[in-house]
């Protein structure tokens, strides 16, 4: 079988009650757990930007995060899991330097995954019409690329316009970092594939025997791909909750109500789309109908445990559930060690312990 790579994957949430020093420990907990991971043999850090997730992320400039985490490791590699597109969320020229700085920084270590969002307190908040986010995030990675590889660029499109402009600095990584595309929706998954990038399969909730249908799904579009990029990214990455333990029952104790906590608040977020919208044509938004009919009341942590859908366990309980994801066709695991508000120091735990006994076994 193929060797599997893992990723430490952050939302960064801060539960209440908050204190003045929350969201500072939160951020320092992030960066110290980033070194730890790369000491461990994770390859790779990732986190979101959201904006306006009271608890569940507090992540809105994850740029200045990865500064701090460059200069504190030397080998795991940095995700931006994911840069939002739509304007006015980010323009794509910023984005370009942004992430460009950010490589030279990290001497190439960058990875660029970009996507829409889908909350209705990011959407609305910014004042973005759902219908107009496909365009813009086509257009601005269009940019973003044509902004890194030409010496002297310019764009007139629908959404933005550049006169003749030399933009600086380029990324270390040539032609570009590899480019990553968030996907949730089943038709997402295929889109990745024809853009040839990378996939970051953000599904909540779904077990490995769905989560591979969706994987072929990525796998079909490659096979017609007409990359954004200026070469094909063809890893598949998606992401579930871990959290590892001495044994079941301490890691089950330590993680079951975050799980929990996550998987509803999540759902409910995304489902937020289609409760604004009532009324309105959805386009690829679509999806967030469904999980808005979703009954939560039905879902519990031992059905999520039981169908593999979160990898919670001892060292050999998420070695079984790890494979899993593998024979899916997963190239790379988002592990989400924090999902809400499980101890500090048992997250740290995990963490050691998945790289002392978990990561090894699949090398």
């Amino acid at each position: 079988m193929p060797t599997l790579d893992f990723g430490l994957f952050y939302e960064i949430p801060v539960a209440a009650p908050w204190h003045e020093r929350s969201e500072r420990d939160a951020y320092h907990r992030v960066i110290a757990q980033a070194v730890l991971g790369e000491q461990v043999g994770f390859s790779h850090f990732w986190t979101v930007e959201h904006h306006f997730l009271s608890e569940f992320s507090h992540c809105s400039a994850p740029e200045a995060l990865y500064g701090a985490v460059a200069a504190r490791t030397k080998t795991i590699r940095i995700g931006h899991g994911v840069r939002l597109l739509p304007f006015p969320y980010n323009h794509p020229i910023r984005a370009a330097e942004m992430a460009a700085l950010l490589d030279c920084v990290c001497d190439g270590r960058l990875e660029f995954g970009t996507g829409r969002s889908a909350t209705r307190d990011e959407l609305e908040g910014f004042g973005i019409d759902p219908n107009e986010t496909r365009g813009m995030w086509e257009e601005a990675l269009d940019v973003i690329v044509g902004a890194w590889t030409t010496d002297v660029f310019s764009w007139e499109g629908t959404h933005f316009h550049l006169p003749p402009r030399r933009v600086l600095p380029k990324p270390l990584q040539k032609p570009h970092p590899p480019l990553w595309m968030a996907s949730t929706s089943p038709a997402s998954h295929e889109i990745a594939g024809r853009k040839g990038l990378g996939l970051l399969s953000f599904t909540i909730g779904v077990p490995p025997e769905e989560l591979a249908s969706r994987i072929a799904l990525y796998r079909n579009g490659l096979k017609e791909a007409r990359p954004a990029g200026k070469f094909v990214n063809d890893r598949a990455a998606t992401f579930t909750m871990v959290h590892c333990a001495e044994t079941d029952a301490e890691a089950r104790r330590n993680a079951a109500e975050s799980v929990m906590w996550y998987f509803r608040r999540s759902i409910e977020l995304i489902g937020s789309v289609a409760a604004w919208q009532e009324g309105r044509e959805l386009g690829s938004y679509d999806y967030t109908r469904m999980l808005r009919a979703l009954n939560l009341s039905d879902v519990t942590f031992p059905l999520l445990d039981d169908m593999d859908a979160v990898i919670v366990g001892d060292p050999q309980t998420c070695i079984r559930k790890v494979k899993r994801y593998r024979e899916a066709g997963c190239d790379q695991l988002l592990c989400l060690m924090q999902p809400y508000d499980i101890p500090a120091d048992a997250v740290t735990r995990s963490i050691e312990l998945f790289g002392r006994y978990v990561i090894p076994a699949f090398r």
